[in-house]
């Protein structure tokens, strides 16, 4: 069974972010998103693979 959520932590403030997954998206995936805590831009990396294991992390969005 698939996973729908999952939780990464934001690299500016150390909050730790949960994250609806969309599955649709494809086995590899990239966006930014705004931390809810600290409004600060996060590129959030997201791998899921056959298996269905899930690895979600955060790294800081450079300007």
């Amino acid at each position: 069974m698939l996973r729908d959520e999952a939780i990464y932590t934001c690299e500016s403030c150390g909050e730790e972010i949960e994250l609806l997954l969309d599955h649709s998206a494809g086995s590899s995936q990239e966006f930014v998103e705004d931390c809810p805590v600290c409004c600060r831009a996060n590129v959030v990396h997201v791998e899921i693979n056959e298996n269905g294991g899930i690895k979600v992390w955060a790294t800081a969005e450079i300007a």
